[in-house]
């Protein structure tokens, strides 16, 4: 099978395409290329860099499935600019899907996200696919206004599948430091301390890139009668945890650091348990294998391997909103989020 795979180069793209191409799938790639990162090197992986917001029908043919990861990818990116989060994240998005729809692609797996459950769901238990959307943020709206979109494509010849991702953690080729888990490592690390800013008690289902990375994989090559027009959250069934929970198992992980709950930041609204029992049973061949704890202890070892290459957890080479601001003030990127020259490999 030949897979398209946007946001190759990212954090999730990168270990997606590295599956893809070991179960022996033939790969292309796209990607902005906004973060950098070492340059793929295989025989069975062609790379387009590129805009997602400018793919034309020609640059789709020949490809059977697309994985469709590229995004402004979180809650802080959204907050960039609404706009650009709706242009990007909804209407390029939906672009794509017309686009590989009218070149006859049948499956079009979109990286949806858990975030669009959004209101604290404490007192509701866990929150299955059916569940009702309270988005908080522009990021998970763009998800819910996608999901919709593609929906209305569907038909015999056109399946859309929607990766209902939990939060994610652990180390890939492109580091991240701007997520829960990760982000209260590199603080331990850094700086001796493990800093939880909201009062702790917010839920966060959380699930490891490689997990996610199977998952859509598995979506891309289902039998089209398991997965057509569905949405699947993606985790495992111990995968939801408080914030001051995971906070406890990073400092099991750096006895040398410090924990404070300040609740210094307020209360924290995105709250949410989840199910991920539809997925664990009805998407054929995802397995996760990996815990919380396992995470943690990965996230640890690159931290103490040297993998931070001398620079801080929160330096932009590892924080995407970070990294945006500054490519524009040096005037790299426009305020529209599009090359000024040609994007440099770091």
């Amino acid at each position: 099978m030949q897979i398209l795979i946007t946001g190759h180069c990212g954090y999730i793209g990168r270990v997606a395409t590295r599956q893809a191409l070991q179960a022996g799938h033939q790969v292309v790639g796209l990607d902005a290329e906004y973060f950098g990162g070492e340059p793929f090197t295989h025989a069975k992986l062609r790379q387009m860099r590129g805009d997602i917001r400018d793919v034309q029908a020609d640059d789709l043919r020949g490809v059977d499935a697309i994985i469709h990861l590229a995004a402004l990818s979180n809650d802080p990116m959204g907050a960039l600019n609404p706009g650009l989060t709706e242009a990007i994240n909804r209407d390029a998005s939906l672009r794509l899907a017309r686009l590989a729809k009218s070149v006859g692609i049948g499956r079009f797996v979109f990286a949806s996200s858990c975030s669009i459950y959004g209101v604290d769901a404490a007192d509701g238990g866990l929150l299955d696919e059916s569940a009702r959307f309270q988005p908080v943020s522009a990021y998970a709206r763009s998800k819910v206004e996608t999901e919709a979109g593609l929906g209305a494509l569907a038909d015999d010849a056109f399946s859309p599948v929607y990766m209902r991702n939990a939060t994610a953690f652990g180390v890939g080729p492109s580091p991240r430091f701007d997520l829960v888990v990760n982000n209260l490592a590199g603080g331990a690390w850094c700086d001796g301390r493990i800093l939880v800013m909201s009062d702790g008690t917010p839920w966060r289902p959380l699930v490891h890139i490689e997990d996610i990375a199977q998952a859509a994989l598995c979506a891309a090559v289902a039998p089209r009668q398991a997965v057509h027009n569905q949405a699947f959250n993606i985790g495992r069934d111990d995968a939801n945890y408080q914030v001051h929970a995971i906070a406890a198992l990073v400092a099991q992980a750096f006895p040398e650091a410090s924990l404070s709950i300040t609740g210094a930041a307020g209360p924290d609204p995105r709250s949410y348990r989840v199910s991920f029992t539809k997925a664990l049973t009805g998407l054929p061949g995802f397995a996760p294998r990996w815990t919380l704890a396992a995470g943690i202890a990965e996230v640890a070892s690159f931290l103490r391997s040297g993998g931070l290459k001398g620079l801080r957890f929160d330096d932009p080479h590892f924080i995407r909103l970070k990294a945006l601001n500054a490519a524009m003030v040096m005037g790299e990127l426009d305020p529209d989020l599009r090359w000024t020259r040609a994007p440099l490999a770091t």
